[in-house]
């Protein structure tokens, strides 16, 4: 059974990023033929786009589910809905983990007309889902018991709060059991062994949620650590309380003694501490004393424990794949000279469980996630046989066996999972996504390069809008969070249809800040230099001007989460250059956004942004802030928010809705009152892509 070897980057993501927004013919004949066609259905897309119709009655029109709440926006014919009903219908397969003794996985899928993804066995390659779980919330992190597979352990959070806990899950088709209190966010760390033996337990880090706490409380959070066993909850035992927040655990060392534990600073800084399970007591390993501040993320001990592997970037401008000797101090790295990120690892396990033969690393290599294994005696990369043509979600081996799992998106595919002998390197696929549409036509992003206004190269992916449109095309520039997040190559999954059926070219910019290309790179947009990101997106739209295929007068911004910012400071600093806006889930003051921010995120946040309790850096995030500025926002602006959102909290999006609409600026607000941080059930996706259709039609497609 594969094991991590950093700790989840989703759950620091969850922690310290506004991202996750989840956030979607031949001969000349023939060619007129479609050119006509083309042009009657487009013809009849406008009509659907503007809602005239000449006797339109309230089955014409989409109506919001109960658990969304709309204002100013107008009437939504169904016929945008239908249209775009085959580009909601993506449903990939993603690996969770194999059966501890048996050549059978467990795999995460959306069936037809669910709201979310559920847990199922996969015993066969191509075999039918056999359904495990039928939980009313979304599923994440999930881990298998790994002694003999008798249950499953997952994560998951009620409305998309992120107050996440703790279940267990019998494969005897019963409801799962929660483990942890609901009035604490929990994460699950690494299973325990002693000795190569399985003792059936795990840590659980707990924090505490501001709904419980007085306001110097909130000053002075920490998080807790347990050791728990799942079959018994009840008797999990306290190891330590740790002040401040940003500490994750990674594995145990082989006597089970002593956990990793990681210490999040900023992006650019992180720790590795060492944690005694019996006392509790711990020392930092990394970095050295004197040494200079680096990213160092570590999750695994090496098969004799007298090691650590860890991602760092302590030796250059990016993360590599290292191995730390506890007793010499001495670094070796397994990725030097690369010039790419390490994204996550994995290892597998000698049968008879002394440790790992093989790690496998995904790198980003310019936007694209690539495997690379590596001998853990030898340190040195072994080619990898047969691996599948796509960007690597997942990479995991099978205990006891010679499969790889391989997870893998394309332009044309959300996830499909392959199984690799790593031996021969033959190569059976396990899953095919299912899709309502052939997405064989759907092209992979482009890379493109821009100078900024200081010379700073700044790059983005672009899908350019197909052929059979003629003209100059509108653009949607869309902003990924984080902020030191990066526009991913893969799948676009709904986005397609701005492109396909829109016409619409859709630029993914990656502006100063992002990650994926160094770490100097990463710091410059930090504190005072935060409006430098917002610049490159003003010298994007002068490249835009220079196309001869895109439309400069028509472009819209939008983005999630930190994109979200973006898209609202693009509106008041270029108001000009812009045809309209959507916003979801962003920050529209910084000040009331670190204020109201969940506190176990606050600390983590100031290190980004700023810190707001001092007056001068209180001062100038307040003038940057959109909000201050509203005034200056002319063109629509749609907002888009979960109302249970811990990250960026709902007023961040109400009060930008009530002051622009204030100016007179017309203003369209959806609003889940079952969502956080995004919109992630498909009832509520489908709807806020409908009205996003119905926006762009006001703005960049009269």
């Amino acid at each position: 059974m594969a094991r991590a070897l950093r700790p989840g980057i989703a759950i620091i993501q969850s922690l310290v990023q506004e991202s996750t927004f989840p956030m979607f013919l031949t001969k000349l004949n023939a060619r007129a033929t479609r050119a006509g066609a083309i042009a009657v259905a487009l013809s009849a897309a406008t009509l659907a786009l503007t809602g005239f119709t000449h006797a339109q009655t309230d089955a014409d029109v989409l109506k919001p589910n109960a658990n969304l709440y709309t204002e100013g926006i107008p009437a939504i014919p169904k016929a945008i809905a239908d249209s775009l009903t085959k580009y909601n219908d993506f449903r990939g397969h993603s690996f969770v983990a194999w059966h501890p003794k048996k050549p059978e996985m467990i795999v995460a899928h959306r069936a037809q007309g669910a709201s979310f993804a559920q847990l199922s066995w996969l015993r066969t390659p191509m075999g039918k889902l056999e359904p495990i779980t039928k939980h009313p919330d979304p599923i994440s992190s999930t881990t298998i018991d790994p002694v003999d597979g008798n249950f499953l352990v997952f994560e998951s959070s009620k409305g998309g709060s992120e107050v996440f806990q703790l279940f267990r899950q019998a494969f005897d088709g019963s409801d799962a059991v929660q483990l942890t209190d609901s009035n604490f966010r929990h994460s699950r760390g690494a299973w325990r062994k002693i000795n190569g033996k399985h003792t059936g337990e795990f840590i659980v880090s707990s924090v505490a949620l501001d709904r419980n706490l007085t306001e110097e409380q909130k000053k002075n959070i920490g998080i807790t650590f347990r050791l728990m066993n799942p079959t018994a909850p009840e008797k999990a035992r306290v190891i330590a309380e740790l002040p401040g927040t940003g500490w994750f655990n990674g594995g145990f060392d082989p006597s089970g003694k002593r956990v990793i534990l990681n210490r999040y600073v900023s992006a650019n800084e992180s720790e590795i501490w060492l944690m005694d399970v019996d006392t509790g007591k711990r020392e930092r390993v990394l970095p050295m004393k004197d040494s200079e501040k680096a990213v160092h993320l570590g999750g695994r001990f090496d098969r004799d424990g007298k090691g650590i592997y860890l991602a760092s970037d302590r030796d250059g401008e990016f993360r590599e794949l290292m191995h730390f000797d506890l007793a010499s101090k001495k670094f070796r790295s397994l990725t030097k000279g690369l010039p790419h990120d390490v994204d996550g690892s994995s290892e597998d396990e000698d049968d008879d469980d002394a440790g790992a033969r093989m790690i496998y690393a995904r790198l980003n290599v310019k936007g694209r996630s690539e495997l690379r294994a590596f001998d853990s005696v030898s340190m040195k990369e072994v080619p990898i046989k047969g691996l599948p043509e796509g960007s690597v979600v997942t990479a995991a081996a099978r205990k006891g066996g010679d499969e790889l799992a391989i997870a893998v998106n394309t332009a044309s595919s959300p996830s499909d999972i392959y199984v690799v002998n790593s031996k021969s390197g033959a190569r059976v696929q396990w899953t095919r996504a299912e899709s309502a549409m052939d997405t064989s036509g759907f092209k992979t992003q482009e890379i493109i390069t821009w100078k900024s206004f200081d010379g700073l190269e700044i790059s983005g992916l672009i899908n350019r809008a197909p052929a059979k449109f003629t003209g100059k095309r509108p653009v949607l520039i869309n902003i990924h969070g984080g902020p030191e997040a990066q526009a991913r190559i893969g799948f676009q999954g709904r986005w397609n249809y701005f492109t396909q059926e829109l016409g619409i070219t859709m630029i993914q910019p990656n502006v100063r800040g992002s990650s994926g290309f160094g770490k100097t790179f990463l710091t410059l947009d930090n504190g005072y230099k935060r409006e430098d990101s917002v610049k490159d997106i003003g010298a994007l739209f002068d490249w835009i001007a220079t196309q001869p295929d895109l439309d400069a007068s028509r472009v819209l911004v939008m983005g999630g989460s930190y994109g979200g910012y973006m898209s609202l400071a693009v509106s008041t600093n270029y108001a000009d250059r812009i045809a309209g806006a959507i916003d979801v889930v962003g920050i529209s003051n910084f000040v009331t956004f670190l204020e109201t921010t969940e506190s176990y995120r606050r600390d983590l946040r100031r290190v980004e942004y700023g810190d707001e309790r001092d007056p001068k850096m209180r001062e100038f995030l307040i003038s940057i802030s959109p909000l201050t500025n509203a005034q200056k926002i002319k063109k629509p602006l749609f907002v888009i928010q979960g109302k249970n959102d811990p990250r960026v909290p709902v007023t961040e999006a109400e009060q930008i809705v009530a002051k622009a609409r204030g100016n007179k600026t017309p203003v369209w607000y959806l609003r889940g009152e079952n969502e956080g941080h995004g919109f992630a059930r498909r009832e509520n996706a489908e709807f806020q892509m409908a009205a996003m259709a119905r926006f762009m039609q006001e703005t960049v497609l009269k």
